[in-house]
């Protein structure tokens, strides 16, 4: 089948160098990789200019002017109030997490996940040397819920993490605060430490409601450590920055324990990129409100054009998990959709069992983009 390309994803090919514009060929609309396709902040591009023009690219050891900026950025938009002098950086999410269980569980100890989920979660706890139990995620009529029975049974029998995933990627679900509150209590009473990826937390969408994990952690004396960045609410993953907030002094002295490598293979114009974005509320704003006109589109062109792929839609990211199984496509219906039709999706099941027959979306992207990839789909299973 012949393929025309799309117009807004020549140019950004053109002049992109990211692995969501080189992995796949001229010709296949790369709707996989967690990046926006949309221009970064003009607030965060003065921001690196400034210390490129002041030649300050050397090495950090704190988070400095970052603690102030997101405490300021949670408490206006959650309500969470974060005290500074405890945030700690990080070199990414993923290292924030990997540090949290060398340091927080102890060895041989299980740690939980609920499925399907960020793929690099089963790596990170493998690379942690920890064995790993999916508890996977409750599918309910009222929307997608942690199984909150399995995973106390998974305390009982001897796991002493969890990696809770919020809002839930890739479902684009905020958990709920009442369920929040039940795994707290549970965490608090088999003295398990919750580790919160909360990166896309900015992202929630307007109307819906996000709770921070470590604001009912704290109530309840639960262990915890959120980890979080402004890398995807703000489209600048490549800039290497993270966050760790613990909920309380145990965790603290925790993270006082990583080595100072954390800190200091951290990007300083990642720091002050993510000083510019939780001050630049504005353009996030104006940012969730496209993304949430492309989702009512995807879900109106999946209605109209290829009805069998169910498709429930988030509350939170830029992700959309797209459920093939009624096509018959096997286990990973993504490698048909890159075959058939040139459009490049996330493989479901490399989100765990539960992934399978699904694949991810990303649809931050130019709406005719989003046009072309269901058309392509359409005409391709037809």
């Amino acid at each position: 089948m012949s393929i025309a390309s799309s117009g807004p994803a020549d140019l950004l090919r053109s002049s992109r160098s990211s692995l969501k514009w080189t992995r796949y060929p001229e010709g296949v609309l790369p709707l996989f990789v967690a990046e926006m396709d949309y221009p970064v902040s003009e607030r965060i591009r003065e921001a690196i200019i400034e210390r490129v023009r002041t030649s300050d690219l050397g090495y950090i050891d704190s988070a400095g002017p970052l603690a102030d900026a997101f405490s300021r950025f949670a408490q206006r938009r959650w309500g969470w109030t974060v005290d500074p002098a405890w945030v700690r950086v990080a070199t990414d999410v993923s290292v924030g997490i990997v540090e949290s269980l060398r340091f927080g569980v102890a060895s041989g100890s299980p740690v939980v996940v609920c499925s399907p989920v960020y793929p690099p979660f089963f790596e990170l706890v493998e690379e942690a040397g920890l064995p790993l139990v999916d508890v996977p995620m409750l599918e309910r009529v009222e929307g997608w819920q942690l199984d909150l029975a399995r995973i106390e049974e998974a305390f009982i029998a001897g796991a002493r993490a969890v990696l809770l995933c919020n809002p839930h990627n890739p479902l684009g679900v905020p958990h709920d605060r009442e369920a929040l509150v039940d795994l707290a209590m549970l965490a608090a009473r088999h003295d398990v430490l919750v580790i919160a990826d909360e990166v896309h937390a900015p992202l929630t969408h307007h109307g819906a409601v996000f709770t921070p994990f470590a604001t009912v952690a704290a109530e309840v004396g639960a262990r915890s450590v959120t980890v979080t960045s402004a890398s995807k609410g703000w489209n600048m993953a490549g800039m290497k920055c993270a966050l760790m907030v613990p909920s309380d002094a145990r965790t603290l002295a925790m993270l006082d324990r990583f080595p100072q490598e954390v800190a200091s293979r951290t990007s300083i114009l990642g720091l002050h990129a993510n000083v510019a974005a939780y001050g630049d509320e504005e353009w996030l704003d104006a940012t969730i409100s496209r993304i949430m006109r492309n989702d009512a589109l995807l879900a109106h062109l999946l209605h109209r054009k290829l009805p069998v792929v169910h498709y429930r839609r988030p509350t939170a990211t830029y992700l959309g998990w797209l459920d093939f199984r009624d096509l018959g496509f096997g286990m990973d219906p993504a490698e048909r959709v890159l075959q058939d039709a040139r459009v490049a999706l996330n493989s479901g099941p490399a989100f765990g069992a539960a992934g399978r027959g699904h694949a991810r979306i990303n649809f931050a992207c130019d709406p005719t983009v989003l046009e072309e990839a269901v058309e392509r789909m359409a005409s391709a299973f037809a």
